[in-house]
């Protein structure tokens, strides 16, 4: 198995939902993503005590509030993809799962969408 860094539950606020009233006030969702960085990068970056050298997971978390910003949506499925297609624009990414879990379904804890993805 491969080394992995992990942002765990960062909430985030969006305009997102299918209906026009879901969209017309900002709504928590909350994302966890699993990147997998270049082979060796974590040791390379233990090593060095280097950030250069591994997945800046400060700048991964500010692109997926940056994304979420962007613009309305209407499902978690575009914006869970509009969001892997950033976070592969960060140097070092090259697999990552992410999911987005969103809190309107009556007697649900949440609804999730989970992507798996790796850089092509």
């Amino acid at each position: 198995m491969s080394d992995r860094i992990l942002i765990s539950r960062l909430r985030v606020s969006t305009f997102i939902g299918l209906y026009d009233e879901e969209r017309a006030r900002e709504q928590e969702v909350v994302f966890s993503v699993e990147i997998e960085p270049a082979p060796g990068a974590i040791a390379a970056a233990a090593a060095g005590d280097d950030i250069e050298n591994t997945v800046d997971y400060s700048g991964a978390a500010q692109m997926i509030r940056a994304v979420a910003a962007s613009r309305p949506r209407r499902l978690l499925e575009t914006l869970a993809e509009e969001t892997a297609t950033a976070l592969f624009a960060l140097p070092g990414i090259v697999g990552l799962t992410l999911q987005i879990d969103k809190f309107v379904l009556p007697g649900a804890d949440s609804t999730s969408v989970r992507i798996v993805r790796r850089k092509e």
